[in-house]
């Protein structure tokens, strides 16, 4: 296996146009696909191949790296892809599937010969960019050569979960890492949403908490976000959120635990998205607390 790889990823949304653009820029050969082609086409501006069909963007790959919006979606483009899939490809699935579709996924790749790697990434649209991602992986320790230097193009660091990508250990921590993401992400909105009611400036509750174990980087960045009105372009959108809520729910009531926040929580981001915020950042999950739009 060389260091330059040609690498096909399947997906160019926020996530996945951000993550093309660093492995382009690390040097491989890159060639994209998708739904929308209007999505890929700007890739063609640093080399890509951008195809029209996800078999021609897999044709000759090394490494197929799925980003869609859920397991379904990856199935069902993998599925279109099957004809051109040469056995032995190493497949990086990168989408927040639930964990019933990670055991499908793996199904697939099994079937097909192809070396599967369950691998979501932790991180919005900026970390995407700045090719910091935390890459979450389990896959075949043998294998691995093929996807550590895409690992390496689009994330800061890399986090093993084990060596069975069927098990899904790598969605497991993201489900997890994600149910503190959004909670804190709603408990950020409310905060904000109460203060308004109440006629408190929420600076008078930065302050308060400045400095001490309540103050977090995090709540300041969707504070600001929110109070200065920077919801579009979103970093993660309310749709998405609203889909990954959904499957921390579903992976709680598999395993038995009640998630009685993450519940309330992805209720919040579906009435969000009810009410014309899909395409917003997460973070506008905020006018969830309001049945019209949020006093002056």
């Amino acid at each position: 296996m060389t260091d330059t790889l040609t690498v096909s990823v399947l997906g160019t949304g926020i996530m996945g146009a951000a993550m093309a653009r660093n492995i382009a820029g690390a040097g491989h050969t890159l060639r994209a696909w998708n739904r929308s082609r209007a999505k890929a086409e700007p890739l063609a501006a640093v080399g890509a191949h951008v195809a029209d069909s996800p078999a021609e963007a897999v044709e000759g790959a090394d490494v197929v790296l799925t980003i869609l919006y859920d397991g379904d979606t990856a199935l069902d483009v993998m599925r279109q892809a099957a004809p051109a899939l040469r056995p032995g490809t190493a497949w990086s699935q990168s989408t927040t599937a639930g964990l019933e579709s990670v055991t499908e996924l793996a199904a697939f790749a099994r079937e097909h010969g192809l070396v599967f790697y369950d691998a979501p990434v932790l991180g919005t649209r900026q970390p995407a960019e700045d090719g910091k991602l935390l890459v979450l992986a389990a896959g075949p320790v043998d294998g691995r050569a093929a996807v550590t230097p895409v690992f390496d193009a689009v994330g800061a660091r890399t986090v093993w979960t084990g060596d069975d990508g069927a098990a899904g250990t790598a969605t497991r921590l993201k489900l997890v890492a994600n149910s503190w993401v959004l909670a804190a992400t709603n408990a950020a909105g409310e905060t904000l949403a109460l203060a308004k009611a109440l006629g408190v400036d929420p600076q008078h509750f930065f302050d308060a908490i400045a400095g001490g174990p309540l103050d977090m980087g995090y709540l300041r960045v969707k504070s600001g976000m929110i109070l200065d009105g920077r919801l579009s372009p979103p970093q993660f959108a309310v749709t998405t959120a609203a889909k990954d809520a959904r499957l921390i729910v579903e992976a709680g009531e598999r395993s038995g635990v009640r998630l009685d926040v993450a519940a309330a929580g992805a209720r919040r981001l579906a009435r969000a998205a009810e009410q014309g915020h899909g395409d917003e950042d997460m973070a506008a999950a905020y006018f969830a607390s309001f049945d019209e739009a949020p006093p002056a």
